[in-house]
């Protein structure tokens, strides 16, 4: 399939560029996502988990080069193992980055939570938006994370302005998360 020219894709874009909120089909269970650089747009996906923004939230992007402004000590090593992951096997790193990015983001944390995404449908939509996208599991805090369209529906209703055409990928659920410095597993999938 062609989810680069997808109808649906194509609108769930020009919806999170207009500080819209949308549902996607991720690695392993639906997100929430929105323009990582859109306050406005972070602050609805907050309350809408009714989360804390101290927690913090991913970044996700189809590409490393999309992270260079935010994490520009980078080396060669460390972009080649952000690109590494795979989309049954995702794993989201723990960066260090330059200050660049909202603290709604960040959170309490020192480091940028990134993942680079290879799931079909969401890394056609994050090149299609060209910017990093906000991305955390589709449900409110204290809840599973959504597997199917029926949950993140049943979760938030009309609330989200869209439902990103897909379906998750075969991951096992919510990615592992790495340090990218002492390479510890922090979360396991």
């Amino acid at each position: 399939m062609d989810w680069a020219n997808h109808p649906g894709i194509v609108r769930a874009a020009a919806i999170l560029k207009k500080e819209g909120v949308v549902a996607c089909p991720a690695e392993g269970v639906w997100g929430l996502s929105c323009d990582a650089w859109c306050e406005t747009a972070i602050k609805r996906i907050l309350a809408l988990k009714n989360r804390p923004a101290t927690k913090g939230l991913i970044l996700i992007t189809h590409t490393v080069e999309l992270l260079r402004h935010l994490a520009p000590d980078l080396t060669a090593d460390q972009s080649s193992q952000l690109e590494s992951s795979g989309s049954e096997n995702p794993v989201t790193w723990l960066i260090p980055h330059s200050g660049r990015v909202s603290t709604l983001i960040t959170g309490n944390h020192p480091r940028l939570a990134v993942r680079i995404v290879r799931h079909s449908p969401i890394a056609a939509l994050c090149a299609k938006v060209g910017v990093p996208l906000v991305s955390t599991s589709a449900n409110p805090a204290g809840f599973p994370p959504s597997k199917t369209v029926e949950e993140v529906f049943g979760y938030f209703g009309t609330a989200v302005d869209f439902i990103a055409p897909g379906q998750i990928g075969n991951a096992k659920g919510s990615s592992e998360i790495r340090d990218l410095i002492t390479l510890e597993v922090v979360r396991n999938s």
